[in-house]
């Protein structure tokens, strides 16, 4: 009896004392986080980083020129203020309907996507008579803007395993009843067939950083690749398709973008600011009143070697069995600030995704997402100047009071607080 006590008690004091997940790398320096050497993260930095022009396949329609310029604040990969448009109406049952834009004299009409295009490749002088550039019709009633996000450290997001997220939601909806995040299994464009909890994107509408990046390459810059190779339209496209070309290192664009980001470290602390009393006590306070359900502070990354995406992508030791500090839980929640829209399939996935069966892929559950956001992860919020999905807040404490439907009863424990004490938790807010 003695020596199994005895047993036990060593078997709980070296667990007590096992050392915590090794931290995630975190800086704004360009450095990698060691998944790749410092000169590969820097080559592929600079194709993220790199202009795209009319002979890159730029266009017909399109929003930037780059990856930077979407994502780049304070460094590459970090928000920025750039918005995109989002559009569509309400149907005859009320469900979400995506737009229809006529371009070029209404003579082609733009369908299968939220999204509206600011900027468009022509006429120019090969086209001087074709006019496509987008333009909203009355009838889209459902109107939206959504900042650009940060893709720093989303590598080890990318590598948090699918079953971290279910368990949150379902801890959540057991035990608040108000707060309940949504899961959302998505397809893995790269893996036809397969679906993963979707965590990127401020509708969860992607898994892979892959997926997300051929996603970005088509839809923000018009450029075409072998996972999205159809043109939105072909009006003024003069480069064969896929415009986004294997390279000498048998990678394209797309590999090197989401290398880039899986390289990346994650945004670092404000440590001179965290460490003062006034944010100390914010971070306590910030519990209390609840903000932490959904704004998790820790996640921890699968073990090195774990089979993501359909078997595309493999943990390396760099990004496995490491925690990480986001302040989100990458779940969908209606806040009161839902825009109205469900996202597109064709759009995010490509115009052949319906001739394919997607395991786990559930249309009613997209169609639930109509008046729901991801949540906000706070890393690096001290760099954002416009705040929540639209950019609407330009002050936390705005961006705090905006917060109803699941989050009203923590918004009334914030507003309770003395003076003094919304003070405290916004100088913790200030300090990540």
């Amino acid at each position: 009896m003695k020596l199994s006590i005895g047993i036990s008690l060593l078997a709980v004091t070296v667990l007590l004392l096992a050392p915590p997940f090794p931290e995630a790398p975190a800086g704004f320096d360009n450095k990698t986080n060691g998944m790749v050497d410092d000169a590969t993260h820097a080559a592929d930095q600079a194709k993220f980083d790199e202009t795209e022009a009319l002979d890159d396949g730029l266009g017909p329609l399109y929003n930037t020129q780059s990856c930077r310029e979407c994502h780049q604040n304070p460094t590459s990969g970090g928000p920025s203020q750039v918005t995109e448009l989002r559009v569509g109406h309400a149907g005859p049952h009320g469900e979400f309907v995506n737009p229809e834009i006529p371009i070029a004299r209404g003579t082609e009409i733009i369908k299968g996507r939220s999204l509206v295009n600011d900027r468009a490749i022509c006429p120019n002088a090969a086209f001087p008579g074709t006019e496509i550039q987008e333009r909203v019709p009355d009838s889209e009633k459902i109107r939206t803007f959504r900042v650009s996000l940060n893709v720093l450290g989303d590598g080890f997001v990318e590598a948090v395993p699918d079953q971290t997220f279910v368990d949150l939601a379902k801890d959540q909806c057991k035990k608040n009843h108000k707060i309940c995040g949504q899961v959302l299994y998505v397809p893995i464009v790269e893996a036809p067939g397969q679906t993963r909890v979707g965590r990127f994107g401020w509708k969860d509408q992607q898994a892979s950083l892959l997926s997300f990046a051929a996603d970005a390459y088509l839809n923000e810059m018009g450029i075409t690749s072998r996972l999205q190779p159809d043109e939105v339209t072909n009006l003024c496209n003069t480069v064969a398709e896929p415009n986004d070309k294997t390279g000498p290192d048998g990678l394209s664009d797309i590999d090197h973008f989401a290398r880039f980001i899986r390289a990346t470290e994650t945004p670092a602390r404000d440590a001179q600011t965290a460490q003062t009393p006034k944010a100390r006590l914010g971070a306590e306070l910030f519990d209390k009143v609840g903000c932490d359900t959904c704004h998790v502070q820790t996640l921890t990354t699968a073990p090195a070697g774990t089979n993501l995406n359909g078997g595309t992508f493999t943990v390396p030791p760099a990004l496995g069995g490491k925690q990480f500090h986001p302040y989100g839980d990458f779940l969908l929640h209606n806040v009161g600030t839902g825009d109205g829209i469900v996202q597109s399939m064709t759009e995010h996935y490509g115009k052949k995704m319906y001739q394919i069966t997607w395991k786990n892929l559930s249309i009613s559950e997209f169609n639930n997402t109509a008046n729901k956001i991801r949540t906000a992860p706070l890393w690096g919020v001290r760099m954002h100047s416009r705040l929540m999905h639209d950019g609407a807040s330009v002050t936390l404490h705005d961006a705090i009071l905006r917060h109803r439907g699941e989050a009203e009863h923590v918004t009334k424990k914030f507003k309770k607080l003395k003076p003094a004490e919304k003070e405290a938790l916004l100088e913790f807010l200030r300090s990540l």
